[in-house]
């Protein structure tokens, strides 16, 4: 397994990672189409609620990236070891935009 470098994204908290990820792209289209707002991982990043997820898609056949890219925002993470989730494991949920800056509830001015 090769490590990827965590890198900075426009809009992410700076407490928080961004994870750049490899997804295949009957995946990818599903999160880009948002019916898959989730992903199943290993969860060997210390993956928290606020990051940012860079998705590469990844043509595994070819073993090279397509050049499409998403960002999500995890908003959710279920830990394995319950749920039918194996122990090391991940399920993330994803959103589309970063979270508020704490304090700020109204995005009416933004």
């Amino acid at each position: 397994m090769t490590s990827i470098a965590i890198l900075p994204v426009q809009g992410a908290p700076a407490t928080h990672q961004t994870h750049e990820l490899k997804i295949w792209p009957s995946c990818f289209s599903a999160v880009e189409a948002r019916t898959k707002p989730f992903d199943v991982r290993q969860n060997d990043r210390n993956f928290q609620v606020g990051d940012a997820v860079l998705l590469r898609e990844y043509e595994p056949e070819s073993e090279q990236y397509t050049g499409r890219v998403l960002t999500r925002w995890i908003s959710y993470v279920l830990h394995g070891g319950a749920f039918g989730v194996e122990a090391g494991w991940c399920v993330l949920g994803f959103a589309e935009h970063p979270p508020l800056p704490p304090g700020i509830t109204n995005t009416s001015l933004w």
